[in-house]
């Protein structure tokens, strides 16, 4: 099933990352030359994502094949859609501003990709948590010289 952009913002043009890109050109080449086997009986349909007869792949058969090469990868299985907040949480961990990632998800609101997209979790914290080891000096894992003192006892202090 196609569908229209919900917005404007989603009419846009993206760069291609070199390894997708290099990807893609593989893919076109590899599709050349199946529709060189299959002369007239290929259909060139337009589409990037097809069967070597060149039919466009169905939703439910790209998500089969999807988590098919996950399970081969030794890949967690993930819904294709989750990959999008994978990626823009990836993008915002590693220093793309807001304004950046709302343009690539095609939205006119940086809230609505932050709030929807962005979603780190406790391995995206490690790197907050080594900025808390600079503070006062970044005290070294198991020093001995820096202990915490026992708690006094509640209604006990001078």
């Amino acid at each position: 099933m196609e569908k229209d952009t919900k917005s404007l913002a989603g009419e846009r043009d993206l760069p291609l990352p070199s390894p997708v890109l290099a990807a893609l050109r593989a893919f076109r080449a590899l599709q050349a030359k199946e529709r060189l086997a299959l002369g007239e009986a290929y259909t060139a349909s337009g589409y990037v994502l097809v069967h070597e007869t060149g039919e466009a792949f169905t939703i439910k058969q790209l998500r089969r094949r999807t988590y098919r090469l996950m399970q081969l990868l030794g890949l967690r299985r993930v819904r294709l859609y989750d990959a999008r907040s994978s990626c823009f949480t990836y993008l915002a961990n590693n220093g793309v501003p807001d304004h950046l990632l709302a343009r690539w998800a095609g939205h006119t609101n940086v809230k609505t990709t932050k709030r929807w997209y962005v979603k780190p979790d406790v391995e995206d914290l490690r790197g907050a948590a080594a900025t808390w080891d600079g503070l006062h000096g970044g005290a070294a894992e198991g020093n001995s010289d820096l202990r915490v003192p026992p708690a006094e006892p509640y209604g006990q202090h001078d």
